[in-house]
């Protein structure tokens, strides 16, 4: 695993011990990026269920200026911290260890809302549909936002989920990415 393109390209990434994560590949992280970016002046991320970091740090490097990442396992919290080092991303970057819908609350606390959101959950818990209507409802995302959603590819997703739409669905053997753009209604 290593970061794709951008200020980092080449830098090798660790994985999670164990197989209680799922690394998104480098061929499926390439195809995301070409498909949202693949550069960004700024900008904001979120990488919920971030598992070694690998989107966020990949969004960092392609010019997003700040990540949060997210997940719930210690041993994934150690290594993104790892990752975010190796990189040089420290003063980019904030890591938490908590569950999705804690951090969600702790976020909408801060008034805090992104530009892009990374959702890689465990694929036996899909809870995609649930935590896309909190964040479109409480303000996480704004006109322009985009979540990018990593998912088996049996699932298949609402054309829309709140103020979030569709724009993009496309399979990669056992995996799928579907993204969804924030547009103001009227």
């Amino acid at each position: 695993m290593r970061v794709v393109s951008g200020t980092c390209k080449g830098r090798a990434l660790k994985a999670v011990p164990g197989n209680t994560t799922r690394p998104t590949t480098d061929k499926v992280k390439e195809a995301i990026f070409n498909m949202i970016g693949p550069y960004f002046d700024g900008g904001v991320a979120l990488d919920l269920f971030a598992g070694s970091g690998g989107l966020g740090i990949e969004a960092l490097s392609r010019g997003l200026e700040k990540a949060i990442f997210i997940d719930r396992d210690s041993k994934a919290i150690q290594i993104i911290r790892e990752n975010i080092n190796v990189c040089q991303f420290e003063g980019k970057s904030e890591v938490y260890r908590n569950d999705a819908d804690r951090a969600l609350k702790a976020l909408i606390k801060r008034e805090i809302s992104f530009d892009y959101i990374f959702l890689d959950p465990p694929y036996k818990l899909q809870q995609l549909v649930s935590l896309m209507e909190k964040m479109d409802e409480h303000g996480l995302v704004h006109n322009g936002s985009m979540i990018v959603c990593e998912h088996s590819h049996e699932v298949e997703l609402p054309a829309s989920i709140g103020g979030l739409t569709q724009v993009r669905h496309e399979r990669y053997g056992i995996i799928a990415i579907t993204i969804f753009l924030k547009e103001q209604k009227g």
